[in-house]
């Protein structure tokens, strides 16, 4: 298999948890990706699951997507949204971030961290929450991951040694 998860997370412990298109993700949770954008996901991982052994007693974020139009990696939180809840998934990504730091290879790492709501959303989009999030580099998506919260995903520039090809 190959993917955008796969490349960075070739020779981790984590590879073997790495599933085609979006299997690892539970069918329940499946209707946080809008249908129209499951296809463009070549593979994932649960990486809540896959980091449980080693980091029993963190926090951990939910899912990692490998994103073909864009070659990158995001990573989803399916989690209850309330301002009471916002640290918590602020701490989710730290942790992961701590987590993944000796497994993606170089060059790469996961270039967007979304929040989709689990249920009912229990904060107003413009509040200090939002920014909160921002500026912790995460992006509220409520309740459905949607092709426009992947509109602006760089696009992937070739890693050392693979050349890019000149525009005419």
């Amino acid at each position: 298999m190959s993917g955008p998860v796969s490349s960075a997370l070739k020779g981790s412990y984590l590879a073997p948890a790495i599933r085609e298109g979006i299997q690892a993700i539970p069918d329940d949770k499946r209707r946080h990706l809008s249908e129209a954008i499951r296809p463009d996901f070549l593979d994932s991982v649960d990486l809540d699951e896959a980091t449980r052994s080693r980091h029993h007693g963190d926090t951990r974020w939910d899912y990692l997507l490998g994103h073909a139009p864009s070659a990158h990696v995001i990573a989803i939180e399916t989690h209850s949204a309330s301002t009471s809840e916002v640290s918590r998934v602020i701490e989710k990504r730290t942790a992961s971030l701590g987590h993944l730091r000796d497994h993606l290879c170089a060059g790469h790492h996961v270039a967007a961290w979304y929040w989709a709501a689990s249920g009912r959303v229990d904060f107003v989009p413009h509040e200090k929450t939002i920014l909160r999030l921002s500026q912790n580099g995460i992006q509220f998506v409520g309740g459905r991951l949607e092709a426009k919260h992947l509109a602006n995903l760089p696009k992937r520039t070739p890693g050392p040694g693979k050349r890019q090809k000149r525009r005419r």
